[in-house]
């Protein structure tokens, strides 16, 4: 039988050209929709609950291997910081979770992850993500970031796998609210798997999609304005500048999404404080999976 819907017209350029109508095609393929937006914003609190933990379980994971561990040292996953490989494997095995460098991205995570938990309502949220995977193929840094794709998508289904367990295990959440929080987290860590694949995978270059009218703002700052938390110290992002360059203006989200008021039958104001209360955060990862404290 014959879908009854109209059959929708992308236009494939808009798509390599215009961010806007990329994120507006994600969002109607996965069905992201003000249910989403809703789940998201009341669920940011447990989200929030989780981040410090996240943080620390996702830095030990990258520096149980030498190639994601290279990437504190060497600022890429492809290279030596010399031909002196006895010297690059000394320094990644110094590394340490309280190493300074690990330290100073681990506040970056922090503030993505925070970052996650504001309005995906504003097409500010989705520069933001597009930003991430910018910032990994050696652009808006002072000393450029090279990570290779298959890193991020490993992390970002790692980090992905942790917040699903540790929704999914909560004691007194109600598994509608459950439900909805991971669907909603599962779509948007997907988007910014394809705004992280979109900057590295050669496809459209007739395009060209890393043009040099683009703006490159530093690392931390999106349309001249600080977008990462407040508690960030100022010296995390000042250190790596890049001139700003003259380039298109930003473009409103005109498809913003409303925020549904709450549906029948879902938790009272008490009823919440109790499921906050039983939030568990992530515990050390064994090799079977996440322990809940």
């Amino acid at each position: 039988m014959a879908s009854s819907l109209p059959m929708k017209s992308i236009d494939r350029q808009d798509l390599y050209t215009d961010l806007e109508s990329r994120i507006q095609y994600l969002h109607s393929f996965l069905d992201f929709s003000s249910n989403d937006i809703e789940a998201l914003i009341s669920g940011a609190k447990y989200i929030k609950a989780l981040v410090p933990a996240i943080v620390n379980i996702v830095y030990r994971k990258l520096l149980q291997y030498d190639i994601t561990a290279r990437a504190f040292t060497t600022n890429s996953t492809s290279s030596s910081p010399s031909s002196d490989e006895t010297t690059a494997t000394t320094d990644n095995e110094s590394l340490s979770e309280d190493s300074p460098q690990i330290l100073r991205r681990k506040l970056f995570l922090r503030a993505y992850l925070n970052k996650l938990c504001s309005d995906p309502s504003k097409m500010e949220f989705w520069e933001y993500l597009d930003k991430v995977g910018m910032m990994h193929v050696g652009l808006g840094r002072k000393h450029p970031l090279h990570v290779e794709y298959i890193h991020l998508g490993m992390c970002l289904g790692f980090i992905q796998d942790i917040l699903s367990e540790a929704i999914l295990s909560h004691p007194r959440l109600h598994m509608h609210r459950k439900i909805a929080l991971v669907k909603a987290l599962n779509k948007v860590i997907w988007i910014q798997n394809d705004l992280m694949a979109k900057w590295h995978v050669r496809e459209a270059n007739e395009f060209g999609l890393l043009t040099a009218d683009r703006v490159i703002e530093k690392e931390g700052y999106l349309h001249g304005k600080r977008v990462l938390d407040d508690n960030e110290p100022q010296d995390a992002v000042a250190g790596d500048t890049v001139p700003v360059q003259a380039g298109r203006s930003e473009c409103p989200f005109s498809s913003s999404l409303p925020i549904l008021s709450r549906p029948h039958g879902t938790s009272s104001k008490s009823d919440q404080t109790k499921e906050e209360e039983g939030m568990q955060k992530p515990a050390e990862r064994e090799s079977t999976g996440l322990a809940c404290a």
